[in-house]
């Protein structure tokens, strides 16, 4: 079984594609030959992603766009859309985390959380389904091992991503009967830039830390990548409502 289908002629949108897992993805998927729209709020990494992927020679239009804002959402479809004609695959590969006491997590972190990390998957997927459904498309998202265990000074981070398992679910069984796979990866920690900048609150407990760091070391962000773009080709066709843990062991016991 091939790890990832020939994309020639398709057209993919990954968002957080200015670095880190967002990248990578964009590069296997431009690797077997799609298009891509990639999306994220910095715009000077993601003309540093689009460069590499010309040079894998196929077409990427850069899109810098606030997803927390639902219109951005919308907007990043449409252009994907105008731009290449069709939309193949949807990766929704950008989040946020903010290590912090929850009694004092100010409620504007919580919102942006909330919105990055789930209403902006809801709504990239509500303005791209329609097209999907035209090409007997995919939907990947991207939760985490926190969907499944509780992390310390991670409240709105497991939040989000146990809401995100949820949503992926539901429309996996909302579209049971249709043409389109709805699909999540749930990797463990990676050393990405969303990891390498983590702060830690004043007076971490780090043994809690410990908890949910693993005994095997971080999860290499090409691996991940690798089962994203296997989930959105037509390679993964025998997946449907499910949700691939990638995260060494953590979530075992």
């Amino acid at each position: 079984m091939p790890i990832v289908s020939d994309m020639k002629g398709e057209a993919a949108l990954v968002t957080g594609a200015a670095s880190g897992l967002g990248r990578a993805t964009a590069l296997k998927l431009a690797q077997a030959g799609a298009d891509l729209c990639i999306v994220d709020i910095n715009a000077a990494g993601l003309e540093e992603t689009a460069q590499q992927i010309r040079g894998l020679g196929v077409s990427v239009l850069a899109h810098a766009a606030d997803l927390a804002v639902a219109e951005h959402c919308r907007l990043a479809v449409e252009a994907t859309v105008e731009k290449f004609g069709r939309l193949d695959a949807l990766c929704n590969v950008a989040g946020l985390i903010i290590f912090t006491n929850s009694p004092e997590m100010p409620v504007a972190d919580w919102n942006k959380t909330l919105a990055v990390n789930l209403s902006a998957p809801f709504h990239l997927s509500q303005a791209a389904i329609p097209h999907l459904l035209a090409g007997n498309g995919a939907i990947v998202n991207v939760v985490s091992s926190a969907a499944f265990i509780g992390e310390a000074y991670a409240a709105a981070y497991c939040a989000t991503k146990a809401g995100l398992l949820g949503l992926t679910k539901a429309m996996a069984m909302e579209y049971m009967k249709k043409p389109i796979r709805i699909n999540a990866v749930a990797p463990g920690g990676m050393m990405t830039n969303i990891g390498a900048n983590l702060k830690m609150p004043e007076g971490v407990d780090f043994d809690l830390i410990k908890r949910f760091s693993g005994l095997r070391g971080l999860v290499e962000v090409e691996d991940v990548a690798a089962m994203i773009a296997h989930l959105a080709t037509d390679a993964g066709r025998a997946f449907h409502g499910a949700c691939v843990t990638m995260d060494r062991g953590i979530t075992a016991g």
